[in-house]
């Protein structure tokens, strides 16, 4: 099953190629009011109804009125270091355990779209991200799939100058500049997978391939992830967990390279699509 947050109403995604779907509000007559955060909130019975619904009718989807699968997360978690190559390629070693930040929701935007670019400093990371659909508290890792609704793309974004600011580092805020979290197009439920920890991931600017990876690669994969976070605090419906990227980026690279005005990213993930966003000055500039 796919699901799109589209022009803010949630949309049950229907057929193949150009997406397609059905108001799941309007179909549901009023069941669910529409919004994502409903939808999430009551994961099992929007599953249940899915499965059955008609979905004669169906809207062709204009993909610039995408905005987040989730959008009003009441908690966003990500994990830095995930991948051995990308802890390298910053002259780490791989961690112990998941070192954990968060985005603040401000940073949260659609699949497509212009990001206004705050610096000259500011790179590209492609991740995998899962979107929580039950409320969890001391997960199993066996058990850590069952409370996932689905999975989508995401950029963390990050401007390495504020990431690195002294006296101490600052991830969170370096990586929550306006647009600086845009996830999409659309959430795509555990079960279209052949294997959801085997999904290959990528990032191109202008054409160029910048990361190339699996992730069956993680240090920490999904299941370790959501028993380590929820054996802290309570993961709740609607949730996002960003997993990490893979090597690639750009402040690891001889002579370091950053994102510039003009420059189209292309972000991608084995069957769930691909987000595109070009990067512009500031509006007050």
């Amino acid at each position: 099953m796919r699901i799109a947050n589209y022009d803010g109403r949630v949309h049950l995604l229907v057929g193949d190629g150009e997406a397609s779907g059905i108001d799941v509000g309007k179909a549901s007559a009023g069941r669910w009011d529409g919004t994502p955060a409903a939808v999430f909130d009551d994961w099992p019975a929007f599953r249940s109804w899915a499965a059955d619904v008609d979905a004669d009718g169906p809207e062709p989807l204009d993909p610039s009125l995408l905005g987040a699968p989730s959008p009003t997360p009441r908690q966003v978690f990500a994990a830095g270091l995930n991948y051995a190559a990308h802890a390298a390629e910053g002259g780490m070693g791989p961690p112990e355990a998941p070192p954990i930040f968060t985005k603040y929701l401000s940073s949260l935007v659609g699949p497509f779209g212009e990001i206004a670019l705050p610096s000259a400093t500011v790179d590209w990371e492609v991740e995998l991200v899962v979107v929580m659909g039950a409320a969890s508290t001391r997960v199993a890792e066996e058990d850590a799939w069952g409370h996932v609704a689905g999975l989508t793309i995401g950029q963390d974004l990050s401007d390495r100058v504020v990431q690195m600011q002294p006296p101490a580092p600052q991830f969170s805020l370096g990586k929550s500049f306006p647009g600086f979290g845009p996830t999409g197009p659309w959430l795509v439920t555990p079960d279209e997978f052949d294997d959801p920890d085997d999904l290959r991931l990528g990032c191109s600017v202008n054409g160029e391939s910048m990361q190339d990876g699996r992730t069956s690669d993680l240090i920490f994969p999904v299941p370790k992830l959501i028993a380590h976070l929820s054996s802290v605090v309570t993961l709740h419906p609607g949730d996002l967990i960003f997993t990490g990227t893979p090597s690639g980026v750009g402040v690891g690279r001889r002579p370091p390279r950053f994102l510039g005005v003009g420059d189209e990213l292309t972000t991608h993930i084995e069957g769930i699509g691909e987000m595109r966003h070009r990067f512009v000055v500031p509006q007050d500039h």
